[in-house]
């Protein structure tokens, strides 16, 4: 049996022990920096299959770095596991929390760190078989739904030696992601000012919700001067207490988003301004308080070409009647509009003509090829910063059913069916396959570096963060 076959064959075999991974990871949902559950059972089945692990990444424990193998190339897998808070939800058409406002994997991260486990573990499996030299990791990267995790992991350094990285992420559809997304900086400003009666009296006192209204008038104001696809967006956190109490605290929330990582900057820099304006106007003071930063997704099209090649090569996925029957059930529930618009988006990142008549069908099997022309991502991702350090390619699979809304309780009942199952597998076998070319082929790692390299276009990765932010 050759290599890849190889490679296919073990994570057949061992199918339903990564299913039962990722369900008990879904069975014990963590928040971002609390994933204690799944980093360690992810980390103790690479160990226990001969992997060394570095824990502690970037600052957060519940991050780590598994290894095997010695030289180059080097060879990354990106896992995540985090999940998101008040998705709480059963295996079910109906919305049924499981616990009431508790967490649940709104974005698949169940499937997502199993799939690159599955994949690593395979290729050490025919490495080690056919003495093929190399070094392969997997990083277990916690805060992903917060931006947080990749960004210190990426300030600390640990991808740097990295000659490739390969990554996916849970979808409606069997697609290459070669489109990029936003830069984006998150950040609270705090305002402080002077407690007093408000009814008996006000002048006394200084108004911390003032200067949190100000800022955000000027920032509305701003809206007017920014580049089209910027986005931002805010919520105020602490506004006061109670309405005869002038309150001395305040606090405003904000992302930032914008195509490129220098418009970020610049904006951050204006909205930087507003809050001091803000604070001279209210008679209070303020300070900003910076949670994390990312870049834009630097897409590679030879890493994308190779990751079609392997999910057209495996091509085995098959739903059954009664996961179509699930599939369209939860379609049922989604707010108006979503399959079609679930259809346009894969229309515009394709460059096959899809059949309308195709909608009837909740679950999409097929691998589709990837638009030369691909649409910017409105999210932001901290894949994006690996992707600045080294070259990266990433993959979404069918997990859930055409149309499903991001964050959506719909996403964590499929994330935990048989369904989001059966995507984790075929993301694992294309990404090992994909993992074992880069291997084996110089020529063809060369091409995705020497494209890398040209992106790049003498631009170097440099974090957002400054040095006195810490992972939260």
């Amino acid at each position: 049996m050759d290599a890849q076959e190889s490679i296919l064959e073990y994570i057949r075999e061992n199918d339903e022990e990564l299913s039962f991974i990722a369900k008990e990871i879904w069975d014990h949902p963590q928040v971002a920096l609390q994933e204690s559950f799944a980093s360690r059972l992810l980390g103790e089945k690479l160990a226990a299959e001969g992997f060394s692990l570095d824990w502690g990444a970037g600052g957060m424990p519940t991050a780590f770095i598994a290894e095997w193998g010695a030289g180059a190339p080097i060879i990354g897998f990106l896992g995540e596991y985090d999940a998101l808070p008040g998705l709480s939800q059963a295996l079910s058409s109906e919305k049924t929390p499981i616990e009431a406002g508790g967490p649940g994997h709104g974005c698949g991260h169940n499937l997502f760190g199993t799939a690159c486990m599955a994949s690593v573990m395979a290729l050490k499996k025919v490495m080690e078989r056919d003495g093929i030299g190399g070094t392969i990791r997997f990083y277990g990267c916690p805060a992903e739904e917060t931006l947080v995790g990749k960004t210190f992991m990426a300030r600390a350094g640990v991808f740097d030696d990295l000659d490739a990285a390969i990554s996916w992420h849970p979808g409606d559809s069997n697609i290459t992601w070669n489109g990029s997304s936003l830069a984006m900086n998150s950040f609270k400003v705090n305002f402080h000012g002077i407690a007093a009666h408000a009814g008996g009296s006000p002048w006394l006192g200084r108004s911390a919700l003032d200067g949190v209204m100000l800022m955000d008038a000027g920032v509305n104001y701003m809206r007017e001067h920014v580049p089209p696809d910027t986005r931002i967006h805010s919520v105020v956190t602490s506004g006061g207490q109670a309405p005869n109490v002038v309150p001395a605290f305040a606090q405003v929330w904000y992302f930032l988003r914008a195509p490129r990582r220098a418009q970020v900057e610049e904006m951050f820099q204006w909205m930087s301004d507003i809050a001091q304006g803000a604070a001279l106007m209210s008679g209070t003071r303020h300070e900003i308080e910076f949670i994390t930063g990312c870049y834009e997704l630097l897409p590679n099209n030879a890493l994308s070409d190779l990751l079609y090649e392997k999910m057209a090569a495996v091509d085995d996925m098959s739903f059954t009647d009664q996961e179509r029957e699930f599939g369209a059930a939860l379609q049922a529930t989604f707010p108006e509009g979503s399959v079609q618009r679930g259809y346009d988006w894969l229309q515009l990142s394709t460059s096959a003509a899809l059949d309308p008549a195709a909608m009837d069908d909740p679950l999409w099997e097929g691998v589709y090829p990837h638009s030369p022309t691909p649409p910017l991502m409105g999210g932001s991702t901290e894949v994006a910063d690996v992707s600045w350090i080294t070259a990266t390619g990433q993959i979404s699979t069918t997990c859930w059913p055409l149309g499903t809304p991001g964050h959506s309780w719909q996403t964590v009942a499929s994330s935990g069916s048989s369904i989001g199952a059966k995507g984790m597998v075929f993301a694992a076998k294309a990404m090992a396959l994909a993992g074992f070319d880069l291997l084996t082929k110089p020529d063809l790692l060369a091409a995705a570096q020497a494209e890398f390299d040209r992106a790049r276009a003498g631009r170097t990765y440099a974090t957002p963060l400054p040095p006195e932010a810490r992972p939260q």
